[in-house]
């Protein structure tokens, strides 16, 4: 069976904050959405029967820490029951770092979690699209929940989210975390349309904003290359030595990983929670199913119904197209939105990369 991870999500999209970016924005509910404790085991107990020699449980939502501390307590006992002897489980947390306190932090350092952070910068950037649900800002509250991380030792990357006010500032941005002490960065692109599918909304990156944004972030990072892992780098990098990206954007199909709803819903992507391309149910169907899923095939292969621009592109293995969720239109067919930007990132720094990888390798 091919390696897999997944992507659970345990309070569906129901979150304390109300960013203003959130693509999962029209799916909160007033009414809570909680992953139950049976549903937890099937998970559990069915991914660790499939054979794999490393399993990665990545727990998002909305905000996965909403689920307390009882729950992901409960996790690490059933892998305990479940895991095959001498393998390798990796168990990860994107969380927007407001709900992190000292007990929780203590815990995911006791049973090494690696942690995601969303923090865009200083406050005056964050704040501005990060808020509650009351609309107070959130950045002393992601801080404070950063500081408890160190405390306890938790390994934990800091995540920012590449919108128009981010990308015009990515000096501040860098400097703002790096001289905090954050070694681990990514930055992700904003991009989210009206509904028509092609009109970006106001707060998304500009495509040519994105490639200057990534050139400068890359000027500062190059001097600082052994102390700063940057994850876009990191997965040019992968590609350059010859091994497989690491971020699933940049492979030639969408078959990466599973979406586990709270319910045990199973679906192919994280921004493709639809109706129709729901594989299914952990209680009814299990993972060779899901594998083998004419919808799972189907949209995974989709991801090369990219724009005959890009066969003549001479980065195209660098991206393929893109990730389908930013490519305009109601069928993410065609060119990415950031094409512009990402072949002009592309440009300018995959020649200064090559001889860093051909280092690597050699080492």
């Amino acid at each position: 069976m091919k390696p897999f991870s997944l992507l659970i999500k345990p309070a569906s999209a129901d979150c304390n904050l109300r960013c203003k970016y959130c693509f999962y924005l029209d799916h909160l509910s007033e009414n809570p959405t909680r992953m139950d404790d049976e549903t937890l085991e099937r998970v559990v107990a069915s991914y660790f029967s499939t054979g794999q020699s490393h399993y990665s449980l990545i727990f998002q939502g909305g905000e996965p820490l909403l689920m307390g501390l009882p729950f992901y307590k409960k996790l690490i006992g059933l892998e305990k029951n479940y895991a095959p002897p001498g393998a390798l489980v990796t168990n990860i947390v994107q969380t927007n770092g407001t709900l992190i306190t000292e007990e929780m932090a203590a815990f995911l350092g006791e049973y090494n979690f690696l942690v995601g952070v969303s923090m865009d910068g200083p406050p005056e950037i964050h704040d501005a699209y990060r808020k509650s649900v009351g609309g107070q800002p959130s950045h002393h509250l992601v801080e404070r929940g950063i500081n408890l991380l160190r405390k306890h030792r938790v390994e934990y990357n800091v995540l920012v989210l590449v919108n128009d006010l981010v990308a015009a500032r990515p000096r501040k941005v860098f400097n703002y975390l790096t001289e905090r002490g954050e070694r681990f960065l990514q930055f992700i692109p904003c991009v989210e349309f009206e509904a028509d599918g092609v009109t970006p909304l106001s707060y998304s990156v500009d495509p040519l904003a994105w490639g200057d944004f990534l050139i400068q972030i890359f000027d500062l990072w190059y001097p600082r290359r052994y102390e700063v892992s940057l994850r876009l780098i990191d997965s040019l990098l992968s590609i350059l030595m010859g091994r497989p990206p690491t971020l699933c954007q940049m492979d030639q199909n969408c078959c990466q990983y599973f979406v586990v709803e709270y319910n045990g819903d199973v679906y192919p992507c994280d921004f493709y929670v639809r109706e129709d391309l729901k594989l299914g149910n952990v209680a009814h169907h299990s993972w060779g199913d899901f594998l083998s899923s004419p919808v799972y095939r189907e949209f995974g292969t989709k991801k090369q119904n990219y724009s005959r621009d890009c066969l003549a592109c001479p980065w195209l293995n660098f991206c393929y197209g893109d990730c389908q969720k930013n490519r305009p239109g109601l069928n993410n067919e065609g060119k990415s939105y950031l094409c512009p930007g990402l072949k002009r990132f592309y440009e300018y720094a995959i020649p200064k990369l090559r001889p860093l990888a051909h280092e690597l390798k050699m080492s």
